[in-house]
């Protein structure tokens, strides 16, 4: 039987020097260009490694790009899917709309929440899940849904949770 918190050999996430971020960052430009048009892409690079934005990434992205640290900021602070927060290597995102509360979102969120003893917004101990409720995820007619990383998981049930996150140990 499995630990309720999975653990893994790295039960940390990579913690990027400033050295390795401007590096990444500067492996985005290159692949994404160096226009405002590229701002989107070269974030979302990063927070796909760095699991979020940290202000010496924002800081190495708006030199980068020559826009002002406000506008990388203000972009990536708009976004719910940016991260500007250290988060947990899988990002567990429960729907909130009515339309899953009607459906038992709150019982999914129960369920998460005592299998991995952490509330929502919280990261576990080992770094391996953060719980966040979102916005509407776009499958409303299939709730309540749940999203890890970019898996989604619709009609989900509590019964089902400890199964799925499983398989992100």
């Amino acid at each position: 039987m499995k630990n309720y918190i999975c653990y893994s050999i790295n039960n940390t996430l990579n913690q990027f020097n400033m050295a390795d971020t401007e590096k990444l960052v500067e492996q985005l430009v290159t692949q994404h260009g160096k226009t405002r048009n590229s701002l989107l892409p070269v974030l979302q690079g990063v927070v796909r490694e760095e699991h979020f934005l940290s202000d010496t990434a924002m800081i190495a992205i708006a030199k980068a790009l020559n826009l002002s640290s406000a506008d990388v900021y203000g972009t990536a602070s708009f976004y719910t899917f940016l991260e500007t927060e250290p988060r947990g290597e899988n990002i567990i995102r429960v729907c909130k709309t009515i339309t899953c509360k009607m459906k038992g979102k709150q019982q999914v969120i129960e369920a998460i929440e005592n299998h991995l003893k952490i509330k929502e917004g919280e990261t576990t101990r080992n770094k391996k899940f953060t719980l966040l409720a979102a916005n509407c995820l776009g499958w409303c007619h299939k709730g309540p849904v749940m999203l890890v990383n970019d898996d989604v998981y619709p009609h989900v049930a509590p019964d089902q949770i400890v199964d799925i996150l499983d398989k992100y140990c």
